[in-house]
């Protein structure tokens, strides 16, 4: 099933992101996480490529399982970065091959070993130029990118960085998913500027549940997102008790989903990383809100 489909929908939703394991060793205590993420049946479930942004060979091997054994729709992330085409040909031809309809198309994290390459000799130095080589490819996917409510991190500002987003939107994107972000009213104005601009694709909040301490840290450095003091707070009270401080950072995430679904947001996804417990009680404090698809 395509992600457009279950984005054009009225009933509201929740969706979970998992992560492929680094190493053979992790595969089967990883893969059973997912399939009980997958037992919660949300909405649909998209499957990164690799953790930090790296590749990994088991994205396409979990999206195409979560699909068959649970019927819960996937979305493939793939990235290209410093990639060449032959190589990201194929890779759009697996995904394909896998029956897989949706794609997060993403630049990716810049390998340590390339950041002093001259990027103008890349195949693909952005998002959008992988975004253009899945849409004139011959299959006929679903496109997803990411933006950002706090400003990607490479852009000067606001302006600039809503005039790249409407390239990616023009060159074929289907809908946009948020980085994390802690405070509602960011992603409203974001929303705002945006419609404004002309992007009028779906736009798919992302939540991180913080559920310990240290996840805060490596948070603001992925996205530069802002902590409200009310969240600072909270990690203040309870970040040294692990209990306390997941059945915090859950009802956070709840709270956040409950504003968005209140001001007609009907899709979110929720960062889930792997935990199960965390995507499980979070769905369970939604019960009587969402429609389970």
């Amino acid at each position: 099933m395509k992600l457009s489909e279950i984005l054009s929908r009225d009933t509201l939703s929740l969706s979970f992101e998992v992560f492929p394991p680094k190493t053979d060793l992790a595969f089967d205590s990883v893969e059973k996480a997912i399939f009980e993420i997958a037992k919660l049946r949300p909405s649909f479930m998209s499957v990164t490529y690799g953790a930090g942004g790296g590749t990994s060979k088991y994205t396409l091997d979990i999206a195409k399982d979560v699909k068959s054994k649970y019927n819960v729709p996937t979305l493939a992330h793939l990235t290209c970065v410093s990639s060449t085409k032959e190589t990201v040909r194929e890779r759009i031809n697996d995904i394909k091959k896998a029956g897989i309809d949706n794609v997060m198309a993403l630049r990716g994290d810049i390998p340590s070993d390339k950041l002093c390459d001259d990027r103008s000799k890349w195949d693909y130095s952005h998002a959008i130029d992988l975004i253009r080589e899945l849409r004139e490819s011959k299959h006929d996917f679903c496109i997803g990118a990411a933006c950002y409510p706090e400003i990607h991190p490479e852009s000067t500002n606001r302006k600039e960085d809503i005039k790249y987003l409407k390239e990616k939107v023009d060159a074929g994107c289907d809908f946009l998913t948020t980085q994390m972000f802690f405070d509602n009213n960011l992603l409203y104005n974001f929303l705002y500027q945006i419609r404004e601009a002309g992007i009028t694709v779906p736009v798919i909040p992302g939540i991180m549940p913080i559920t310990n301490a240290t996840q805060i840290d490596r948070a603001i450095k992925l996205s530069g997102s802002f902590m409200p003091q009310r969240f600072k707070a909270l990690v203040d009270k309870f970040g040294t008790n692990p209990k306390a401080m997941m059945q915090a950072g859950i009802a956070y995430a709840t709270d956040q989903i409950i504003d968005l679904y209140a001001n007609n947001i009907t899709n979110v996804h929720v960062y889930s990383m792997n935990k199960p417990e965390v995507a499980s009680s979070i769905q369970s404090n939604l019960s009587d809100i969402i429609t389970i698809i």
